[in-house]
């Protein structure tokens, strides 16, 4: 179990003072593992553009479709990069659900998603937390809890949902990286913000105050930019597309889906053998 809410978290190491990215998006899902400089951010954006609530939830639906896929394939192990605070449909839960034998490492650099990850993992054996920057590839692979739960002679399932646009350099070395510590059969998940079609004045001003007041600001990237990142990897169908148009299942449209494509690209790539 964990807390009904954030305040009671441990959070000694974390910045009270600034919005987390973790915790805002868990504020737009509804969620408790956030704080009020959170929520208020999280307003903010709401206020601003109305549908912000609507891209949350979709991206979440993807992981879960995502997920769902490789398990279909197969697929038995996964690393979550930037795993965000734990909310109903976490990796595990839909991992351990269709195989309870599968295996999940989270990680993530936030101190309060670390901490409530860590007590929502008590006594759960085939599941674990990382704290790290995504950026310290080596830190993660040579973590005690990656070499328990992960084979690396095995496919490995590395998802990167929601998290590469916290990155301000090109994030295309990380998963190269990455990529060269899996084997052939091994996947990697992708969704990452975009421009909106529409981004009025509104919108623009919020993003730039939560920018200024974060320590993981956004960085949009467009479709090609996106495709980009899964270089050395084989784009499995439907290539890469909005978020909500990846593979929908009827329980994922919603009524407001008339309101255009989520401003969120999104694909799975697959590491082929060498020849």
């Amino acid at each position: 179990m964990i807390n009904d809410s954030a305040e009671t978290c441990d959070t000694a190491s974390a910045d009270l003072n600034r919005p987390s990215a973790a915790r805002v998006y868990d504020a737009l899902l509804g969620g408790s593992s956030n704080f009020v400089v959170d929520r208020v951010m999280a307003e903010r954006m709401l206020g601003a553009e109305p549908q912000v609530r609507r891209y949350a939830r979709a991206n979440r639906a993807f992981l879960r479709r995502a997920v769902g896929a490789l398990l279909d394939e197969g697929m038995d192990q996964f690393v979550d990069l930037g795993s965000g605070l734990p909310t109903v449909g976490n990796v595990h839960e839909i991992v351990h659900d269709a195989n309870p034998r599968g295996r999940v490492v989270y990680v993530d650099v936030d101190p309060v998603a670390v901490a409530y990850g860590r007590q929502l993992l008590a006594g759960v054996e085939r599941a674990a937390v990382v704290q790290a920057d995504i950026r310290d590839v080596d830190a993660i692979l040579s973590d005690p809890a990656t070499g328990r739960l992960i084979d690396f002679d095995r496919p490995v399932g590395i998802l990167a949902v929601a998290v590469l646009h916290f990155i301000a350099e090109d994030p295309a070395w990380i998963l190269d990286r990455f990529r060269t510590a899996v084997v052939a059969g091994s996947r990697l998940v992708v969704s990452h913000l975009t421009t909106p079609a529409q981004m009025s004045r509104e919108v623009v001003g919020v993003v730039q105050r939560y920018n200024t007041s974060t320590t993981t600001p956004l960085t949009f990237r467009s479709r090609d930019q996106v495709a980009d990142l899964f270089t050395g990897w084989d784009l499995v169908l439907p290539g890469v597309v909005s978020v909500d148009q990846w593979r929908p299942e009827p329980t994922d449209v919603e009524e407001s889906a008339d309101l255009g494509p989520v401003p969120i690209w999104a694909g799975i790539g697959r590491l082929s053998p060498l020849v």
